[in-house]
C-alpha cells in the first residue's frame, strides 16, 4: 500500500450479499459477528461497500427480507459501486482460470470489482467459493499479474481481527 496513507486510514471493506443476509439470519453461527461488523461500520471504523451485483441478488429475496437488506445499504451509508468493464474482464479471467466456476460469476464479479476499486477487503461468508485459501491465493496471483494489488478475503471475524493489526502496520 502507499506508504503515504495514513495510520489512521479507515480500511475500505466490500460486503458481499452473503452478509446483507445473516445480518437478520438470528440462527446463523455468523450472526453476531456480522451485526457487530456493521456496527463497527457505523462507527466509523471501515468505509464500506457493496456493488450492483450484490443489490440485483438481494432485490430477489422474498419482498420483507429483501426491503430490510436493502434498507442496510442506506442505513449504514454503504457506497454502491458500478459493475464496469473492467471488472467483467477481471472476472472473466478468474472463470477461465478456473478460480471462480462459470456457473458462479457473480462470486468473480464481487472480487473483481473490489479490487478495481482498489478496496482493501472482501468480507463474506461464501465459504465455498469467496472466503476460502484456494480462492484467495489465486485471485492474488491473477491481480498481480494484470496490475492490481492483492485484495484480503475475510468473513466478518477475520475482518474485524485482521484491522487490528491493520492500523498497527501503517497501512
Amino acid at each position: 500500500m502507499n506508504s503515504s496513507v495514513s495510520m489512521r486510514r479507515r480500511p475500505k471493506i466490500y460486503l458481499e450479499t452473503t452478509l446483507f443476509n445473516y445480518y437478520f439470519d438470528k440462527d446463523r453461527d455468523a450472526h453476531v459477528d456480522t451485526v457487530n461488523l456493521f456496527k463497527e461500520i457505523a462507527a466509523g471504523k471501515y468505509e464500506a461497500y457493496t456493488s450492483e451485483a450484490v443489490i440485483d441478488e438481494l432485490e430477489d429475496a422474498p419482498a420483507k427480507k429483501r426491503d430490510a437488506m436493502l434498507a442496510l445499504v442506506r442505513e449504514y451509508n454503504i457506497t454502491v459501486l458500478r459493475i464496469t468493464e473492467e471488472a467483467e474482464d477481471l472476472a472473466d479471467i478468474y472463470a477461465e482460470e478456473g478460480i471462480i466456476p462459470l456457473k458462479y460469476m457473480t462470486d468473480g464479479i464481487h472480487i473483481a470489482v473490489a479490487t478495481v476499486n482498489d478496496l482493501d477487503f472482501i468480507v463474506s461468508l461464501n465459504f465455498r467459493h469467496i472466503v476460502n485459501v484456494k480462492t484467495e491465493r489465486l485471485t492474488h496471483m491473477v491481480n498481480i499479474r494484470h496490475g492490481y494489488r492483492p485484495i484480503e478475503i475475510a468473513s466478518p471475524m477475520e475482518a474485524m481481527d485482521e484491522n487490528s493489526e491493520y492500523d498497527s502496520r501503517g497501512n
